[in-house]
């Protein structure tokens, strides 16, 4: 899997180089081998996304890869930033967060979701979601554990959990609706399973887990005593189904982490303003390691965030319906390429499956894909460990986070495929 992950390798790195010989990797070097960067021959490749980015911009594709907006969010969002700034908010923001900020989160989880973290204990922002996940698989796990979560996975996961030296496990999601098999999920369960990392809704499939998954998910974290560390940065993009935080659910709360950011919400993606809410004893668990990463950052932005957090729900209902008609552009111009189209109840994301068209090998598709049409894509085995690189082999990726006009010019192009191949 790991050459499905990268462009290409730098020259060859010794596996073992900085460490005695019964060590194993160092730790950077397990944090490569969980995202699928290094090869087996000790070899660093760049991400799939700076391959795709890179092919992208040397042949004038739409890069639909990376999943990042291209317009900005609110425009009052943008000028409480710069008031804040003028004001003075400009050195470091308290550890845990700015108080207007973590105030804002409180009662957004109320508003929203009826939940009731206290401001002062039980929630922490960080520098993006990304870091509030880092910091909470290592305040947590250790050599010996197990961290389970669904497959595909987003890649930062493998990479942390390998930081951490813990082992990572997963649990497939199947198309054509990519919900887990519930004995399959129960069997991925141990008594080493020290967290399960949920994305909910899910990057890179789309999917959005029903109650019913979502309870058995709980129902098994209590039988084998495992925190629940849940990744909700797509919340509020979800297309006729409701996203239900898992730590709403009975037996949940005590033992879970919620995550999610500004990003994805507010299209502030540069911002790098996460949060996360749980219990007071597991917020203080990661605030201790977080406050070894970055200690605090983006002081005027969480000043802003917090004024996004309180913005009407014709904003948020907004956001999901738009997202939805850009879903649906997109979508007609991949059917119209001959794609399998398999309709995502959530995210930016939207996956397609390349063997209606005769391909089996999506990786190689979307190396030729820039030139073939000019759009670039990510294929899906590169979310994936070797089996389940295999299971998705056809898959692709395509994001639809983009502008409007954007999207009708890559669906456009898409419906030229079936003649280029």
């Amino acid at each position: 899997m790991a050459d499905m992950a990268s462009a290409g390798s730098s020259p060859s790195l010794d596996i073992s180089a900085g460490t005695t010989p019964d060590a194993g990797p160092a730790p950077w070097q397990r944090a490569a081998i969980g995202a699928n960067l290094l090869s087996p021959e000790g070899g660093l490749g760049v991400t799939i996304f700076e391959e795709m980015t890179t092919l992208a911009l040397s042949t004038g594709a739409i890069n639909l890869g990376q999943g990042f907006p291209d317009e900005d969010g609110p425009a009052e969002i943008k000028a409480a930033a710069r008031t804040a700034i003028e004001s003075g908010a400009n050195q470091y923001a308290p550890g845990k967060g700015v108080p207007a900020l973590r105030e804002a989160i409180a009662a957004h989880q109320q508003r929203f979701y009826g939940l009731t973290p206290d401001p002062d204990t039980e929630v922490l922002v960080t520098t993006g979601a990304t870091e509030a996940i880092a910091a909470t698989l290592l305040a947590f796990v250790q050599p010996g554990d197990e961290v389970l979560t669904f497959e595909p996975f987003y890649d930062s996961y493998g990479a942390i959990i390998g930081m951490a030296g813990a082992t990572h496990v997963t649990a497939p999601l199947l198309a054509p609706d990519f919900l887990p098999d519930l004995p399959a999920l129960e069997s991925a369960f141990s008594s080493r399973t020290k967290i399960v990392l949920l994305n909910n809704p899910h990057n890179p499939t789309g999917a959005v887990f029903p109650e019913g998954v979502l309870s058995r998910i709980v129902e098994l974290a209590a039988k084998y005593g495992a925190i629940i560390v849940s990744d909700e940065v797509y919340e509020h993009l979800t297309f006729g189904v409701a996203h239900i935080p898992i730590a709403s659910l009975p037996g949940a709360s005590e033992r879970t982490i919620t995550i999610s950011s500004a990003g994805k919400t507010f299209s502030f993606t540069g911002w790098k303003i996460g949060w996360l809410s749980g219990p007071e004893h597991l917020v203080s668990a990661v605030r201790t390691v977080k406050q070894f990463l970055t200690y605090s950052s983006g002081t005027p932005f969480q000043s802003a965030i917090a004024v996004g957090l309180g913005l009407p729900d014709e904003f948020y209902t907004g956001i999901a319906t738009t997202l939805h008609h850009k879903r649906d552009i997109l979508a007609e111009g991949l059917r119209a390429a001959g794609f399998g189209v398999y309709t995502p109840s959530g995210t930016y994301f939207i996956n397609v499956d390349t063997a209606p068209l005769g391909i089996r090998d999506s990786v190689d598709l979307a190396r030729r894909l820039p030139g073939l049409v000019g759009v670039a894509a990510i294929p899906v085995p590169v979310f994936c460990h070797p089996e389940g690189a295999e299971r998705t082999r056809s898959l692709l990726r395509f994001a639809f986070c983009k502008k409007t006009d954007v999207l009708e010019e890559a669906a456009s192009r898409l419906a030229t495929l079936k003649d280029r191949l």
